[in-house]
């Protein structure tokens, strides 16, 4: 399960959108997903080792706040929620674009999207009400089905490439490989990539999580950024540079472009499911971090409190509030429009935690706690130093609007966290515990 939720996390709705919100950037894109995937297996070697030197902590809000004190972790962690909000927001609206291959009118009428996008964000809501075993069920048989419509876009740009090679040529895109593009693209290909840090998450839940979570990080995120490698290009050489960009089903056109409208369709409905799976492991992870935070004393304890299913409902239903906010507030744009901006806003909120996270290991190895150094503990070091340089590469990419955008959600957790310290001083409890 632990790898199913990295993997089912990870290739969500977003690899199947990326290829219109990457298609303004031309060849751009291609070194994006090299410079991204290198990335985003250093930030994994780095939730990898921290599992396995810190066996007992409960994921990443452990992790800093060794490091760095509650406050920071707090701030850290209140980011990813609000990355993890967002997330499903963005999921819903990507699920819909490939719906609309069956549903035209999702195109077309922007009030049914909304509304369609909404239901999928409280269906999901409910599942994870059930439990962490039904969601977690739920993930596995999401994360085999959403591998089909992976093989068959390498299937069809193998054929391509065999039968008429001179395809890949009569599309070639224009626009001039530059540092600026290739910053920017990276920033949005890193979208797709996150997840990689999602068995560290639940890690107090975790059957024997030294071994278990580095093993699913590792496989989930190699595994993810090989089939992103090898899918990333096709679109992008076989369909017109204008056409990819408007498109609100990239990889289902394509296959309708060569194989006829039937087999769209058709990956239109894996991908579908796909989505589906990323919304409701997302879903469980937003419940997992808040449950986390109101464990440490950061949050109200009626945000961890559980139902007769062992989950924190209330966590869950106020996730689903504020991603139903997020998704109505960017439906004045297109499907690929508002997706990108959010995927973007996304990256903005999730990356101080992959720089934190990586930042924590050269901190807590120059404090001498970590483990002796050896071979092994070095390359780990090592790897935390290239994740911190990659995410700073990241943030340079962000753009203003987005980074402001991210800043102004972060800061909002801010007074929640003065508003509950004073709470606690006037009952008379301790603020924050802290970490022996």
């Amino acid at each position: 399960m632990c790898t199913a939720l990295v993997v089912g996390n990870t290739i969500g709705i977003g690899i199947f959108m990326m290829p219109a919100a990457l298609a303004p950037y031309g060849l751009n894109a291609l070194g994006a997903w090299l410079i991204t995937a290198g990335g985003c297996l250093m930030v994994a070697w780095v939730f990898a080792g921290l599992a396995r030197t810190f066996a007992d902590d409960d994921g990443p809000y452990a992790y800093t706040q060794r490091a760095f004190g509650n406050r920071v972790a707090f701030l850290i962690m209140w980011c990813y929620w609000v990355s993890c909000w967002v997330t499903n927001a963005a999921i819903a609206i990507g699920v819909v674009g490939y719906l609309s291959a069956f549903l035209p009118a999702l195109t077309t009428s922007r009030p049914l999207a909304a509304f369609a996008a909404l239901g999928l964000v409280w269906l999901f809501v409910l599942v994870n009400l059930r439990g962490l075993r039904t969601a977690g069920s739920v993930q596995v048989v999401g994360t085999v089905l959403k591998l089909l419509p992976q093989f068959a876009i390498i299937g069809l740009g193998v054929w391509q490439l065999l039968e008429h090679p001179a395809a890949y040529l009569m599309h070639v895109p224009a626009t001039p490989v530059s540092l600026g593009a290739l910053s920017s693209a990276s920033t949005i290909a890193l979208f797709a990539m996150l997840g990689v840090e999602c068995a560290a998450v639940p890690a107090g839940k975790v059957r024997d999580p030294a071994r278990t979570v580095p093993r699913a990080t590792f496989a989930g995120t190699i595994l993810v950024a090989l089939i992103y490698m090898l899918i990333s290009a096709i679109p992008l050489l076989l369909i017109p540079q204008k056409e990819l960009a408007s498109s609100s089903a990239p990889f289902a056109d394509l296959l309708t472009r060569y194989l006829g409208s039937g087999s769209g369709e058709l990956l239109a409905a894996f991908i579908v499911v796909s989505g589906l799976g990323a919304l409701n492991g997302w879903t469980l992870v937003t419940g997992e971090v808040a449950q986390s935070c109101a464990k440490h004393g950061s949050l109200p304890p009626a945000l961890a409190r559980p139902n007769s299913h062992g989950v924190p409902s209330r966590a869950f239903l106020f996730a689903g509030v504020v991603a139903s906010l997020m998704l109505l507030m960017n439906y004045q744009d297109s499907l690929a429009g508002g997706f990108t901006f959010l995927s973007v806003v996304v990256t903005a909120a999730n990356l101080p935690m992959y720089f934190c996270c990586s930042l924590a290991v050269l901190v807590l190895w120059r404090r001498g706690q970590v483990p002796k150094p050896g071979a092994r503990e070095a390359r780990w070091v090592i790897a935390a130093a290239l994740a911190v340089i990659y995410c700073l590469w990241a943030f340079i990419g962000i753009g203003a609007r987005s980074l402001l955008w991210a800043l102004a959600l972060s800061l909002a957790g801010v007074p929640v966290y003065w508003w509950y310290a004073r709470m606690q001083k006037r009952a008379g409890e301790p603020a924050y515990p802290l970490r022996p």
